[in-house]
């Protein structure tokens, strides 16, 4: 059966589609929760407006380019097979371009970590007249995207589309959510969640996660599902409790999970042990070791006084960035392995522990940790501005926590 474009476009869509191909605005902003086939939309926009427009060539952008294959590329190219054009289309990934055979334009893709690329991009005739920056609120700042326009928007004879989406970030004070308030005649605004999208499009098991979250945490439903910015301030983490974690409790966790990060000095080798009630999506954190200028023997010895005759029967995940440690504690008896790690994985695992219903940490037990995630906040630009950035520092009970649960957050959809 031959596919049409209200087979591919959700209702919330239509009229916005129409507004694209008549251009009547420069800029769209889709924005949402999770499953509102924005980026659905935008590909397909971007394949109708090069084959209507022949002068016209593509740049869509991500912050990170080891991102853009599984992603935007992989997107676009679902579009042109959805619309079955795939035999007017050439796709390659090294250059990662696709070219529309009939008339030689251009749809390529570019990581803005690669700045370099950006300043010498060039159309090989014509002009970029289209532009998606893809989870636009890892961007720094409006400032960032205006840079990268100031290149692709060039030539007085062109017309230009730009596309941006992105889903909220939690923090109200984020750049991208201030950015939504400030009203403008060349742009559009769409905001869309998966209540829009026709059921049959989504997955029954996408519908029982959002609905488990819904009930066990609505403040993270709201936020992941509907998209609305949940949170009031530039924390990362703000639903954690501070309280005592009784022996009776500890003795009753039947799973727990142990997760290693590596240091010298003044970064600390941090060592900690938690266990993940998964029905209730409540994690807690019970032990911590963390020393500086502590070499492995002495650090293995540790381990093994703390964790007492169990050392040999547990498995701990570890920064996979000193391979030679994790050899080291294997010689020594460790069951310990580096973590995978991979493109995303640091935003991806993040996001999963600040949605949890709850982080329980100990502070007599663990203060390092409760103090890193108590205090742990988004970075800035150079404006004040809170961004979707992970700052690298004062984090390694964090990162310790990330790497001994890579195993569940995965499997949540990494």
């Amino acid at each position: 059966m031959e596919l049409t474009l209200d087979d591919l476009i959700i209702p919330k869509h239509d009229s916005l589609l129409l507004d694209v191909l008549d251009h009547k605005h420069t800029h769209y902003t889709l924005y949402g929760g999770r499953g509102g086939a924005k980026s659905s939309f935008i590909s397909i926009a971007i394949v109708l407006l090069i084959t209507q427009n022949p002068q016209a060539h593509a740049a869509v952008f991500r912050k990170v380019a080891n991102t853009l294959r599984d992603s935007v590329y992989a997107q676009i190219s679902f579009a042109i097979s959805l619309l079955g054009m795939d035999s007017l289309f050439k796709k390659t990934v090294s250059p990662m371009e696709i070219t529309y055979k009939p008339t030689g334009q251009k749809i390529l893709f570019r990581g803005l970590d690669e700045p370099e690329k950006i300043k010498s991009i060039k159309a090989p005739f014509g002009h970029f007249g289209i532009t998606w920056f893809e989870e636009i609120d890892q961007m720094h700042g409006r400032e960032e995207v205006r840079k990268v326009l100031q290149s692709t928007m060039r030539g007085q004879s062109g017309i230009f589309w730009n596309f941006e989406s992105f889903n909220p970030p939690i923090s109200v004070q984020n750049w991208a959510n201030q950015d939504l308030l400030e009203e403008r005649e060349a742009r559009i605004k769409c905001m869309a969640s998966y209540l829009d999208v026709p059921r049959k499009w989504l997955s029954d098991q996408f519908y029982e996660e959002a609905d488990h979250l819904k009930a066990v945490n609505p403040r993270a439903y709201d936020h992941e599902y509907l998209g609305i910015a949940t949170g009031t301030g530039g924390n990362v983490f703000e639903s954690v409790t501070i309280r005592t974690i009784t022996d009776d409790e500890i003795k009753a966790f039947d799973r727990n999970y142990y997760g290693m990060d590596w240091g010298w000095y003044p970064d600390p080798n941090h060592f900690s042990e938690m266990y993940f009630n998964a029905g209730r999506r409540v994690l807690y954190i019970y032990g911590e070791i963390r020393r500086t200028k502590t070499k492995n023997p002495a650090m293995s010895e540790l381990l093994k006084e703390r964790l007492k005759d169990r050392w040999q029967n547990i498995r701990i995940t570890a920064d996979s960035a000193d391979n030679k440690s994790i050899a080291d504690f294997r010689d020594y008896g460790f069951d310990m392995r580096g973590a995978i790690k991979g493109p995303g994985s640091v935003d991806y695992s993040m996001k999963w522990l600040a949605s949890l219903s709850e982080i329980v940490i100990d502070d007599a037990r663990c203060p390092h940790t409760a103090k890193e995630f108590k205090e742990y906040e988004f970075g800035r630009d150079r404006n004040g501005d809170v961004v979707s950035e992970y700052p690298d520092k004062n984090n390694h009970a964090i990162d310790s926590v990330r790497y001994a649960l890579e195993e569940i957050w995965k499997q949540r959809g990494e």
